[in-house]
């Protein structure tokens, strides 16, 4: 990690209020998935055309996440079964700036995702009033009961292109956990390219495609249940997650406990 901390200095940093404009809270994506080992070399090719985002001298960022459902897993089957016009919410917590959001994420049947959030306090399972109302106002979900599903730990770097034209993130070695079972993904980077419009014109695709770093979309959501749960429904998730076990999963530096 000494590495990427010093190519990570290199960049010319950028404030939250600089990066404003490109918020993108309604936006397409792109996901790749990738050995962290690649890490150094992505850094590396974006460092001409993109400054880095810095918080209080920090440019590696911690993020809580709580992923909710419904008791019969409404969410993640509509995001197995392909299914548009469907929602994720969570609590996240922002631990850099040491803020706290409710937040709900909609994916259009145009393929825009839609984010929606007010501040909340992280840890809680239920919902107060005003949140109640912000989910009915938002969701689908007016009268089903939500429970936690799955939490999440990651770091993140978020890189902005020095035109605005677009923002990436990338997070590293994301931890997922249960009730009762925690999966800790040592080796894994997931890049994300955040664009208001066309993607395939930002110059960050070129790089990854010479990196060989192919396109994998697939929600740390339905990730970690998927690896948590045995006996939930899985199927299409497969030939992702057989590159992940494949490719990542059998490093010496991923631990599951159990």
């Amino acid at each position: 990690m000494n590495i990427i901390n010093h190519i990570v200095s290199k960049f010319t940093p950028v404030s939250l209020e600089e990066i404003e404009e490109v918020k993108l809270m309604s936006r397409i994506d792109r996901k790749y998935w990738f050995h962290i080992s690649k890490l150094e070399q992505i850094l590396e090719q974006t460092l001409a055309e993109y400054d880095i985002l810095e918080i209080d001298g920090q440019r590696l960022m911690e993020y809580k996440t709580t992923y909710f459902d419904t008791t019969d897993n409404s969410m993640y089957l509509k995001h197995h079964n392909r299914k548009m016009n469907r929602h994720k919410i969570r609590r996240r917590k922002y631990i850099s700036t040491d803020t706290s959001f409710l937040e709900i994420k909609f994916k259009t049947n145009k393929k825009i995702t839609i984010k929606n959030r007010i501040e909340a306090p992280y840890g809680e399972t239920g919902f107060l009033a005003s949140e109640m109302n912000f989910i009915q106002n938002e969701t689908i979900y007016n009268d089903q009961k939500l429970v936690p599903a799955l939490n999440n730990y990651f770091k993140r770097i978020t890189l902005i292109h020095k035109d605005k034209l677009d923002r990436c993130t990338i997070d590293i070695s994301p931890v997922f956990s249960n009730y009762n079972k925690k999966i800790e993904i040592s080796n894994l980077g997931i890049f994300e390219l955040k664009r208001g419009r066309c993607l395939k014109s930002s110059t960050i695709v070129a790089i990854l495609r010479r990196l060989d770093i192919r396109q994998r979309g697939m929600s740390k959501y339905c990730t970690g249940r998927a690896l948590l749960e045995p006996g939930i429904k899985r199927n299409a998730f497969n030939p992702r997650l057989r590159f992940l076990k494949k490719e990542i999963l059998n490093q010496k530096k991923t631990t599951i406990i159990i």
